[in-house]
């Protein structure tokens, strides 16, 4: 008896298809898989998984923007996988990457900007980390994150909000001070 993936076995053609509309996204899926698991390891695995799930259902997409598709398919892949293990495992560390430049002070500042913007983005609630990191770190559309939460519009904007609030009340509290150098956000 064939198994499920060799049941709907793409064909060259739909490898290529794929291949040519999916792969621009690795990075994307794999960076957002990164922000929901809080693990390299993991969301290599999840991002891993959800480009398999791609494949293996590339059949139903039907042409519509491929990036929400596929960042909709690595969250499901990233819930499924939670689901199994039973928990949301704790944020162990945070990468630092040193920004480019000649300067070490400036270098060392934004290293730490980026360690305390990080830290609060891991801080947050599991479900408004998610519309944060999809609008502010993938540059989605609200319609686009919308679509890969599987939310109305209006709710997008408001996890957005209080997401934003809550990232700017944490770095205030981080940086002992209000002005953070983040009114964008």
């Amino acid at each position: 008896m064939a198994s499920m993936a060799e049941a709907v076995k793409p064909d060259s053609g739909t490898v290529e298809r794929f291949r040519a509309v999916m792969l621009p996204h690795l990075d994307a899926a794999y960076g957002f898989a990164r922000w929901l698991t809080r693990d390299p390891t993991v969301a290599q695995d999840v991002a891993q998984e959800a480009m398999l799930r791609a494949l293996r259902y590339f059949h139903a997409f039907r042409g519509e923007e491929a990036r929400p598709w596929l960042l909709r398919i690595v969250r499901n892949t990233w819930h499924d996988i939670r689901a199994r293990r039973g928990a949301d495992e704790p944020l162990e560390g945070v990468e630092n990457q040193p920004a480019d430049g000649p300067d070490p002070e400036q270098s060392a500042l934004a290293t730490d900007r980026r360690r305390h913007v990080a830290a609060a983005l891991a801080a947050l609630p599991t479900d408004l980390r998610e519309a944060l990191v999809l609008r502010e770190i993938e540059d989605l559309s609200y319609k686009e994150i919308a679509a890969v939460l599987d939310l109305p519009i209006g709710t997008v904007m408001s996890r957005l909000a209080r997401a934003r609030e809550r990232v700017a009340a944490e770095l205030g509290r981080r940086l002992g001070r209000r002005d953070h150098g983040l009114r964008d956000l």
